[in-house]
């Protein structure tokens, strides 16, 4: 199954589509834009000194993609594998990687708003490895951050302060910046990589539904909007409102609209850069290149000048 074959959201609705799939019976959730395919399981060679969770590679159609047994992650203990097994493979952060679960159940089209962020009876202080509950119908299903799975196992995939370390000595730059990212991780270290290369102003939300209510409200009451924000960048993926929702919002609000806007995400495939040119995007970059975002926030408040 391709998951181009379906129906491609109307940009900034707010909608998402998640492919619902299970480990030992239970329900787990993937939004269908990170989905290149789903595949039945095939041998795979395994690789010396790898993460426990890694089972190896394998080579469909000439392409060496790494498989990861999600059962085994997700479940902290070794699980039998099954003919029936499924390969989820997956696009992001200019990765491909295969998922091994158990069933693929189907796809359900949901708002945002019925994505809600787990408490930290089930985090902690930080994230867990579940970006969100939705409600699918009757269901509840747990969406997996499979970004942060990768990088736990692979943490060469993430962010990398070292981009910033290249950029030498910096200029301390006062510019507000908006910072919407759902993930306490993931916003600790590109708040802590932005400080490092001179953006000391950066007011972080949880997600676009809570940037958007603090940009309504200094459109209406702040004379000079880029004394509160001159820069916003946003994640796509977020519970209740998501970055391209966010984004149209803000380019459709006639103070609002000069703001540049960064699309900073795992997402930015040719179908997702046309969605995030449909709501005014000034630029889209692809986690986790920190250095690049840097050097376009560097370009976009020059020319603001």
């Amino acid at each position: 199954m391709d998951n181009k074959s379906g129906i491609l959201l109307e940009s900034g609705t707010n909608e998402i589509e998640i492919m619902q799939f299970t480990i030992d019976g239970i329900l787990y959730g993937i939004n269908v834009a990170k989905v290149k395919e789903i595949i039945m399981s095939a041998p795979v060679k395994p690789m010396p000194h790898v993460h426990p969770a890694v089972e190896g590679i394998f080579r469909p159609r000439d392409v060496l993609i790494t498989v990861i047994n999600l059962p085994a992650y997700v479940l902290q203990r070794e699980v039998e594998k099954s003919e029936k097994d499924l390969f989820i493979i997956t696009n992001f952060n200019k990765l491909h990687v295969a998922f091994r679960v158990h069933t693929v159940v189907g796809i359900s089209r949901i708002s945002w708003k019925d994505i809600m962020k787990p408490d930290k009876t089930v985090t902690g202080d930080g994230d867990g490895i579940a970006t969100g509950i939705a409600h699918c119908g009757k269901d509840l299903v747990t969406i997996l951050d499979f970004e942060k799975i990768v990088a736990d196992i692979a943490p060469e995939t993430s962010i990398q302060m070292s981009e910033i370390d290249h950029m030498g000595m910096r200029n301390r730059n006062e510019t507000p910046i908006i910072l919407a990212e759902d993930s306490v991780l993931l916003a600790k270290i590109i708040k802590e990589a932005l400080v490092k290369a001179g953006y000391t102003n950066i007011e972080r939300f949880n997600n676009g539904q809570e940037a958007w209510n603090y940009l309504f409200q200094i459109s209406k009451e702040e004379d000079n909007i880029k004394s509160k924000a001159g820069l916003i960048i946003t994640d796509i993926e977020m519970p209740e409102m998501d970055g391209h929702r966010l984004t149209k919002l803000v380019k459709e609000d006639r103070r609002l609209k000069e703001i540049p806007v960064i699309i900073f995400s795992s997402l930015i495939t040719p179908e997702m850069e046309i969605k995030g040119k449909e709501v005014g995007a000034d630029e889209q970059l692809t986690k986790p290149e920190i250095g690049h975002l840097v050097a376009v926030m560097d370009q976009l408040l020059a020319k603001q000048r």
